[in-house]
Protein backbone atom coordinates (compact mmCIF):
# COMPACT_ATOMS: atom_id res chain seq x y z
CA UNK A 1 0.00 0.00 0.00
CA UNK A 2 1.48 3.18 -0.66
CA UNK A 3 1.02 6.17 1.54
CA UNK A 4 -1.37 7.89 -0.64
CA UNK A 5 -3.89 4.79 -0.66
CA UNK A 6 -3.48 5.01 3.32
CA UNK A 7 -4.26 8.35 3.60
CA UNK A 8 -7.28 8.00 1.05
CA UNK A 9 -8.31 5.14 3.09
CA UNK A 10 -7.87 7.49 6.43
CA UNK A 11 -10.03 10.72 4.93
CA UNK A 12 -12.72 8.89 3.78
CA UNK A 13 -13.12 7.22 7.13
CA UNK A 14 -13.53 10.54 8.82
CA UNK A 15 -15.42 11.88 5.91
CA UNK A 16 -17.85 8.98 6.71
CA UNK A 17 -18.13 9.73 9.78
CA UNK A 18 -18.80 13.00 9.37
CA UNK A 19 -21.78 12.89 6.92
CA UNK A 20 -23.19 10.12 9.25
CA UNK A 21 -22.74 7.42 6.27
CA UNK A 22 -22.88 4.16 8.14
CA UNK A 23 -22.81 2.12 5.04
CA UNK A 24 -19.61 3.96 3.63
CA UNK A 25 -17.98 3.24 7.27
CA UNK A 26 -19.09 -0.01 7.44
CA UNK A 27 -17.12 -0.92 4.23
CA UNK A 28 -13.81 0.91 5.42
CA UNK A 29 -13.57 -1.10 8.53
CA UNK A 30 -12.56 -4.73 8.29
CA UNK A 31 -14.49 -7.53 10.14
CA UNK A 32 -12.12 -8.21 12.99
CA UNK A 33 -11.33 -4.63 13.74
CA UNK A 34 -10.84 -3.47 17.28
CA UNK A 35 -10.93 -0.07 18.96
CA UNK A 36 -8.43 1.70 21.84
CA UNK A 37 -8.55 4.76 23.20
CA UNK A 38 -8.49 6.15 27.08
CA UNK A 39 -11.83 5.20 27.83
CA UNK A 40 -11.91 1.49 25.45
CA UNK A 41 -9.37 -1.41 25.53
CA UNK A 42 -9.60 -3.56 22.18
CA UNK A 43 -13.52 -3.32 21.65
CA UNK A 44 -14.70 -5.53 18.08
CA UNK A 45 -16.32 -4.21 15.70
CA UNK A 46 -19.86 -4.66 17.07
CA UNK A 47 -18.99 -2.77 20.37
CA UNK A 48 -17.61 -0.09 18.70
CA UNK A 49 -20.23 0.57 16.05
CA UNK A 50 -22.65 0.47 19.75
CA UNK A 51 -20.43 2.68 21.54
CA UNK A 52 -18.69 5.17 19.39
CA UNK A 53 -20.99 5.25 16.12
CA UNK A 54 -23.76 7.23 17.99
CA UNK A 55 -21.02 9.99 18.43
CA UNK A 56 -21.02 10.89 14.68
CA UNK A 57 -24.75 12.78 15.23
CA UNK A 58 -23.01 15.68 16.88
CA UNK A 59 -19.45 15.81 14.59
CA UNK A 60 -20.13 18.63 11.73
CA UNK A 61 -16.32 17.97 10.48
CA UNK A 62 -12.96 17.51 11.07
CA UNK A 63 -9.66 19.74 10.35
CA UNK A 64 -6.95 17.81 9.66
CA UNK A 65 -3.63 19.15 11.24
CA UNK A 66 -0.93 16.48 10.04
CA UNK A 67 -1.50 12.78 8.52
CA UNK A 68 1.67 11.15 8.48
CA UNK A 69 1.56 7.22 6.74
CA UNK A 70 4.39 4.83 7.03
CA UNK A 71 3.69 0.86 5.61
CA UNK A 72 0.26 -0.07 6.99
CA UNK A 73 -0.07 2.64 9.25
CA UNK A 74 -1.54 6.32 9.04
CA UNK A 75 -1.12 8.84 11.98
CA UNK A 76 -3.96 11.37 12.23
CA UNK A 77 -3.95 14.86 14.11
CA UNK A 78 -7.21 16.52 13.57
CA UNK A 79 -9.27 19.43 15.27
CA UNK A 80 -13.12 18.37 15.34
CA UNK A 81 -15.90 20.45 14.74
CA UNK A 82 -19.21 19.64 17.00
CA UNK A 83 -22.08 21.21 16.68
CA UNK A 84 -22.82 24.78 18.70
CA UNK A 85 -19.37 25.24 17.82
CA UNK A 86 -16.95 23.58 20.11
CA UNK A 87 -13.95 21.90 18.87
CA UNK A 88 -11.53 19.32 20.22
CA UNK A 89 -8.13 17.86 19.04
CA UNK A 90 -7.18 14.16 18.97
CA UNK A 91 -4.58 12.12 17.57
CA UNK A 92 -5.03 8.35 16.39
CA UNK A 93 -3.19 5.45 14.73
CA UNK A 94 -4.77 3.83 11.96
CA UNK A 95 -3.70 0.11 10.74
CA UNK A 96 -4.76 -1.10 7.27
CA UNK A 97 -5.16 -4.04 5.82
CA UNK A 98 -5.51 -3.74 2.32
CA UNK A 99 -8.19 -1.44 2.22
CA UNK A 100 -9.73 -1.83 5.27
CA UNK A 101 -8.84 -0.25 8.74
CA UNK A 102 -7.68 -3.14 11.00
CA UNK A 103 -6.98 -1.21 14.01
CA UNK A 104 -7.55 2.35 15.32
CA UNK A 105 -5.60 3.72 18.67
CA UNK A 106 -7.04 7.43 19.58
CA UNK A 107 -5.42 9.45 22.15
CA UNK A 108 -8.12 12.31 23.33
CA UNK A 109 -8.04 15.37 25.84
CA UNK A 110 -7.72 18.45 24.31
CA UNK A 111 -10.53 21.45 24.50
CA UNK A 112 -10.34 23.91 21.69
CA UNK A 113 -9.57 26.53 23.16
CA UNK A 114 -6.36 24.87 25.09
CA UNK A 115 -7.79 25.97 28.81
CA UNK A 116 -4.44 26.87 30.12
CA UNK A 117 -2.95 30.47 28.83
CA UNK A 118 0.30 30.01 26.11
CA UNK A 119 3.13 29.13 28.10
CA UNK A 120 0.81 27.98 31.31
CA UNK A 121 -0.95 25.18 32.71
CA UNK A 122 -4.00 23.69 34.27
CA UNK A 123 -3.57 23.72 37.75
CA UNK A 124 -5.33 20.37 39.22
CA UNK A 125 -4.30 21.08 42.67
Amino acid sequence: MTGRDGDAIVRAVFAAYAAKDRAAIERLIASDFHFTSPLDNRLDRATYFERCWPNSGGIEGFDFVRLVTGDDQVAVTYEGRVAGGKRFRNTEIFTLRGDQVAEVEVYFGWSLPHPAPAGGFVDQA
